[in-house]
């Protein structure tokens, strides 16, 4: 399973069939990044030239040419180097690249300062991602300046930079069939991870224990990395949004929340399952994660082909105030409660985000200051949750410190939508007889 070759070609025509005027499109690969000491992460290409291009090497720049008639679509890429490749692993070369990314033509990285200003020349705009790379955003000027210092001899230069991101990632927020096919085993993969660490956890393990179960399912499946930083977090730990110590003991009586993705061919899922250590909820616990359930499945059902961005998070705030007015948590009419954001002391972040090769993915959530209608092909994430921090003095002791999130990656379809992520535990009956086996 993998996106074909034709696909990387017809989005690189798409971007400049998009490409106002004469143009020029210039995306640069992501840097190695150290760790520590002269010891690098695992290299991960931007997403940016890996949606063009599959291409997951570093020291690489793609450039696209509209209408050049020697070539359109141009990469320069490391050389072939038998002693680099001893100490680092195999290079591609410019040699092969035009064959197996499908370019015009390939060329040394070490030679691009002396051929890109020339393909610069005549042309009015320069389409390139300005203010993420410093250091690249000043080659670019070099090498546009070059072309300016040529101006006497009847060389024009581009009148104005335009950024690529918007037209780009507005192409990378509608996904293909094969997109979404590899989204899918990405979300299988977690699937599979979640439910493992749903049937081993037991009261006295510890937060990275859990951790290592998951970790094991997503590299037995082929994942080069989780899509984000895993958060582990038991008892009142899952009441802080982003933890990640994942370093604290379970205790008999808490919930323990998973908020975990992996990236499979560069595709993210992202899941949050909250579930009971010792296997079964308490009253407290169930009332809450019932709740949080509920809106959930209500906003689930927002997602369909001329809802808008805003219609899922919408639901979940009312859904989960009025929830919170029943158990007693909050106090006053449903109406004033959401236009007053008291909601917000329980519920403070956004119901979702697009999802792709990014875990929080690229594209526009309002159009000229509107939310933006869903389409077919859009990618989100649903995850409404309820957090009821251990100091919160305005509730009954019995409340405090449960924090629960449920998260879905749900796929905008023709007709309606596809929970990606279905097929893991979820309602409370479900969740109990998976962590007792049945």
């Amino acid at each position: 399973m993998s996106i074909p070759l034709k696909e990387y070609q017809q989005r690189r025509q798409d971007l400049m069939n998009h490409m106002a005027g004469n143009g020029i499109a210039i995306v640069p690969a992501a840097h190695p990044i150290l760790r520590n000491g002269d010891s690098e992460y695992r290299y991960r290409q931007s997403s940016d030239l890996y949606y063009l291009t599959g291409f997951n090497e570093a020291h690489a720049v793609l450039v696209l040419v509209p209408g050049r008639a020697q070539g359109q679509c141009l990469l320069f890429c490391q050389e072939k180097d038998p002693l680099k490749e001893l100490w680092n692993g195999r290079l591609l070369g410019p040699e092969a690249a035009v064959a197996a990314l499908g370019v015009d033509d390939a060329f040394p990285i070490s030679d691009i300062d002396d051929i890109l200003p020339g393909l610069i020349e005549g042309r009015e705009r320069v389409y390139y991602a300005m203010g993420k790379d410093e250091s690249f955003d000043h080659r670019v000027m070099d090498w546009v300046k070059v072309v300016r210092k040529k101006v006497r001899a009847g060389v024009q230069p581009p009148g104005e930079f335009l950024v690529l991101d918007h037209l780009l990632h507005e192409l990378r927020l509608i996904k293909s069939k094969a997109e979404l096919d590899v989204m899918r085993e990405s979300a299988r993969i977690a699937v599979r991870a979640h439910r493992r660490a749903m049937q081993v956890c037991r009261p006295g393990m510890n937060e990275f224990e859990i951790e290592a179960e998951f970790m094991y399912e997503f590299f037995k499946a082929g994942c080069n990395a989780p899509a984000y930083t895993s958060i582990v977090a038991g008892g009142e730990n899952a009441c802080i949004l982003h933890y990640n110590e994942n370093n604290q003991p379970l205790k008999d009586g808490d919930l323990l929340l998973i908020d975990a993705g992996c990236e499979f061919q560069s595709y993210a899922s992202d899941i949050t399952r909250t579930f009971p250590v010792s296997g079964r909820f308490s009253p407290e616990q169930k009332a809450i994660y019932e709740l949080v359930l509920k809106a959930q499945l209500a906003a689930i059902e927002e997602v369909r082909p001329g809802k808008h961005w805003n219609d899922p998070h919408d639901t979940t705030v009312r859904v989960l105030t009025a929830g919170l007015v029943e158990l007693g948590l909050l106090q006053g009419e449903v109406d004033q409660l959401i236009d007053s954001s008291a909601y917000r002391d329980f519920y403070m972040h956004r119901t979702g985000h697009w999802l792709g090769l990014d875990v929080h993915d690229v594209g526009d959530y309002k159009i000229d200051g509107k939310w933006r209608q869903l389409e077919p092909g859009m990618v989100m994430t649903v995850e409404p949750g309820l957090y009821i921090a251990p100091n919160n003095d305005k509730v009954e002791p019995r409340w405090r410190g449960i924090g629960v999130r449920i998260e879905d990656d749900v796929a905008v379809t023709r007709s309606g939508y596809e929970v990606l992520t279905a097929g893991l535990p979820k309602t409370v009956a479900e969740i109990e007889d998976c962590m007792a086996g049945r």
